[in-house]
């Protein structure tokens, strides 16, 4: 008789069968924590800082110095630009790579446009 055989049939004898496995009912916190965020309406203002965290790894060190996000809103991310040269360069010349990059890091619906404003 192998051990577990007969550890059956004295939990059997005994009247001890095995007790029924409790169903994993757990559940990421991201999923309550994305509703709440939501219902709260600070969802859109997470994006905001995921965006000015990650602001000068996509722009690279001179854009981040001269120009910064300022607020996302229905997809439009409005960045602020401290030089005229630099907002006519951005406006004229990276804006299609900057929405490009954006959007690969944060999704098409997160950034659908983006717009320049000096100050």
């Amino acid at each position: 008789m192998t051990p577990k055989l007969k550890a059956r049939v004295i939990a059997e004898w005994r009247g001890m069968f095995d007790e029924p496995t409790i169903k994993d009912t757990a559940r990421p916190i991201s999923e309550p924590l994305q509703k709440l965020l939501a219902q709260l309406g600070l969802k859109q203002r997470v994006k905001e800082e995921e965006i000015s965290a990650a602001w000068k790894e996509v722009v690279g060190d001179f854009l981040a110095k001269h120009a910064a996000p300022a607020r996302l809103s229905d997809g439009l991310l409005i960045i602020h630009v401290l030089q005229p040269t630099v907002h006519f360069e951005l406006e004229r010349v990276w804006k299609r790579t900057l929405l490009q990059k954006l959007q690969a890091r944060f999704g098409r619906n997160t950034i659908r446009e983006i717009r320049f404003r000096l100050g």
